[in-house]
């Protein structure tokens, strides 16, 4: 794990790039239009962590996507598990959390790489050191400005290589709720620096309220701008089955053979498949899993060389 703080000059970093290094001829493009020909959009970019996703759903460098979900429901949970994933397929992270410090954000990690409540000292070692090269968390709480986050952005993109940068979450980046034209614009810059670098973005948001937590939300719940969809490639919005939940406090087991959570594919901008992506909690490792039987595993981490194996 490698920890950013604000002893860095992110006022360098302010500036986007030259307007005219944007500018090209339509012949340049002409081996990506070939390659996007011959490969479906569903087999570039990387998968999400069930293999039942594996050819419906990839998250591609250069694009941003929206994860929303109404408060508690797991947002921050399950794109920690998906960044897991995401390492392991040889990308780079940045976790910008300003709700979590860094340590409680390595610890849920520690716990959904191991598969289990509480991993050994060594295990817990061995994570922190495959996280070397692999992960950086910005060490930040409280509020950020939308102009210093995506400086942090493009200091992890120029300086550390990052190819996925995730915000958690849009509400502190110092937006106020009924801000819209403020929230249009930042969502905004952060789709062109991911179409101008090629990092991908990753900006977890708050969805509406409704009358209960029991119906799913969709893309047009998220709470603050209808821009902050629109603008975006990819949303996966996050819901928990708290109806489930109260069903089986109450001794009621006739839902138990429905998902703990479902991860609804809202958008899918350069991909065939939207719909709906049924998920089974385990509680002690903080992991989703893909069906109501699995367990989950723990990663083999091959530092030697250089991988890792579930």
């Amino acid at each position: 794990m490698n920890v950013i703080d604000d002893t860095i000059d992110f006022d360098a970093y302010l500036q986007g790039p030259d307007e005219a290094a944007s500018i090209r001829p339509a012949a340049s493009w002409a081996d990506e239009v070939i390659a996007a020909f011959e490969r479906p959009a569903t087999q570039t970019g990387a998968g999400l962590p069930w293999n039942k996703t594996s050819e419906i759903v990839r998250l591609r460098h250069g694009e941003l996507s929206i994860w929303p979900g109404m408060s508690g429901h797991g947002k921050s949970m399950i794109v920690g598990q998906v960044g897991l994933h995401l390492m392991a397929q040889g990308e780079k992270i940045c976790i910008a959390s300003m709700e979590m410090k860094p340590a409680a954000t390595m610890q849920r990690m520690c716990r959904q790489a191991f598969g289990c409540n509480a991993p050994n000292r060594q295990e817990i070692r061995d994570l922190h050191t495959w996280t070397n090269d692999r992960l950086w968390l910005y060490d930040q709480q409280g509020q950020v400005s939308p102009e210093r986050m995506l400086a942090v952005g493009r200091y992890c993109h120029e300086q550390l290589g990052i190819t996925h940068f995730v915000i958690d979450n849009l509400l502190s980046c110092g937006i106020a709720e009924d801000g819209y034209d403020a929230q249009k614009q930042f969502v905004l810059a952060l789709a062109t620096h991911a179409h101008d670098t090629g990092q991908a973005v990753h900006l977890l948001a708050h969805s509406r309220k409704g009358k209960d937590e029991l119906t799913p939300p969709g893309k047009f719940d998220v709470r603050g701008s209808a821009s902050i969809t629109d603008l975006a490639d990819n949303v996966f919005s996050v819901w928990r089955n708290r109806g489930k939940e109260l069903a089986q406090e109450e001794g009621d087991h006739s839902k138990n053979s429905e998902a703990d959570a479902l991860l609804t594919v809202c958008k899918h901008r350069h991909g065939d498949w939207e719909g709906r992506i049924q998920l089974w909690f385990n509680r002690s490792s903080q992991s989703y899993m893909q069906g109501p039987n699995d367990q989950p595993k723990a990663m083999r981490l091959l530092a030697d060389e250089d991988k890792v194996e579930f």
